[in-house]
Parts: C-alpha cells; structure tokens; sequence
C-alpha cells in the first residue's frame, strides 16, 4: 500500500501546480468563452450579469476583420519566418558537429546566447538598430543610397521576424545537436570507409535521422508564432503599423483588458488554441507521410 502511493505523494506538488496553473485556467477560459456579460438600466446603473452567449463570440471573433487579418498575417510570418530559422538552426548544427569544427563548445555557447536574453530586453535592444537617427545600420544603408525603415507599415514585421529568428535560431540548434549526437559512430565508419564527402554524410546520414528533432522545433515554432505578443507591444509606441490588433494574442489582450469584454477575449483565445494544434497537427501528419513515402 505504501508503495502505491509514494508516486503520487512526489508528483502531488506538480499535479497541484499543473491543474491550478493550466488545467484550471483552460476550462475556465472556455467558459468564459460562452457568455457575455449584459449591463442593467439605461447607463448600466443596474449593475452587470453574465449570461450564456453560446456561440455568439466566436461567430464575432470569425467575422471580426483584425482578428482574421492577424491570423493571416502570423500565418505569413511563420511560413517565412520559421523556415528561415529553422534552416538556420540546422545549418548551424551541422557546421558545429562536423569533425572538422573548431571550438564548437564556445560557438554553441554564443549562438545560445542571446535565448537567454529576455524577450522584453532583447526587443528594446533591437529597437535602437530600428529607430532612424539612432541605429547605426539606417545610417550606413542611407550613405550608399538605401532608403529603409524598418519600423514602417510595409517592414515591420520582418523587423519583428529578424528578433525572434536571431532569439531562437540558437536554442533550436541545440535540439537538432542533441538529435545528432545521438547518431551511432558506425554510420559515420561506414560512410568513410565508403568515401562519402561531408555532404553526403549529411544529407543521406544525418538530415534523415534529425528529423523528429527539426519536427520538435517546427512544432515549437507554430506555437510560438501564434503567441506572438511582446515584440509587436513594445514596438507598437514606435511603429503606427502596429495596431491593438495586430496579432491574435495582441487582439485577445486588446478585448479583455481595453475593451473589458471578456467573452470575447476568450473566445479568440480558443481559436488560437485550436488553430496552434490543427497546425501542429499538420505538420506532423506531412512528416510522417513523407517518412513513409521515403
């Protein structure tokens, strides 16, 4: 007896924390997602009352023009943006994992770096690179010629596609390392004794085998493409390109705290949820049919 509960007395600190911190705001924000809260009297003098909705705030959220126009702006983003950095992040994983790599403890250390910056910091450095009269790079690109700016309606989000890929392009790498260390050294005798160059080590030995590890980050990367939230809020008092609404979670942030309609605000949330997991899933059902078509 004592032994069957032992487990669950060490995971109850976890399971408490797991269920207060997210099972318990999930089902809560569904909820929410139902009802719309209706004010009594002429002015609201009456006070408030929640009252089911049903499906009235997803109707609104789908017919609502910024939320699908942030939708397929985030959509855009994440097509460029992610294959971008994930190419990156490989490449990067090969360079530093092949035998002729010099220091790679110290450029793994470096390219990791700057996911250690916080988001926030890491934003407003980048800012002073954007601001024309202060970065550096507006005033080389306008001595040759090179009219840029960056925080402009039409620029900035690549600007804010340059921040996240330069944050997370080395904590991917990381991942695929990991992935690639894993490969048994005999493929690598085998490939040599046969006189397979370095390319083709790489794409007939190691690229087939990383790939759950590149699965794992493009996962990652749809997520945290529809999350997208601080980047665009900081640089919003610098940019006009960027309105409340500019991304889903900037729009469901927006309905709740600016507009106090929380229904709505959940609702939306939903939404991103559930398109974060239909994308996830898709690019896991492409995988694995290409794996089995290869």
């Amino acid at each position: 007896m004592r032994s069957r509960t032992a487990p669950w007395v060490l995971l109850a600190p976890f399971l408490i924390l797991f269920i207060g911190t997210m099972i318990i705001p999930i089902i809560m924000a569904i909820g929410y997602s139902f009802t719309r809260v209706e004010r009594k009297g002429l002015l609201g003098e009456g006070g408030t009352e929640s009252v089911f909705a049903g499906l009235d705030n997803y109707l609104a959220a789908l017919t609502n023009v910024n939320f699908i126009e942030s939708i397929g702006r985030m959509i855009l983003f994440g097509v460029v943006q992610v294959t971008v950095m994930i190419v990156a992040a490989t490449i990067l994983a090969l360079l530093l994992e092949s035998a002729s790599a010099k220091w790679p403890g110290f450029f793994r250390a470096t390219y990791f770096l700057p996911y250690g910056i916080p988001g926030v910091i890491a934003t407003i450095l980048w800012s002073f690179l954007y601001i024309p009269g202060l970065s550096p790079i507006v005033d080389v690109l306008a001595v040759v010629g090179i009219d840029v700016d960056f925080l402009g309606p039409s620029m900035v989000l690549w600007s804010i596609a340059n921040i996240v890929t330069w944050t997370y392009t080395g904590y991917n790498m990381l991942i695929i390392i990991a992935q690639l260390k894993s490969i048994p050294g005999d493929l690598y005798e085998a490939a040599k004794l046969d006189g397979a160059s370095s390319f083709r080590v790489a794409m007939a030995i190691q690229l087939p085998l990383i790939r759950p590890a590149l699965m794992l980050t493009i996962i990652f990367s749809i997520i945290g493409t529809l999350q997208l939230f601080a980047e665009p809020r900081l640089l919003q008092t610098m940019s006009a390109g960027i309105t409340s609404e500019y991304t889903p979670n900037m729009s469901a942030y927006a309905f709740a705290f600016q507009y106090n309609d929380i229904g709505m605000a959940a609702a939306q949330s939903v939404i991103i949820a559930l398109a974060a997991f239909l994308l996830s899933a898709v690019a896991l059902g492409v995988s694995n049919w290409t794996e089995k078509r290869s």
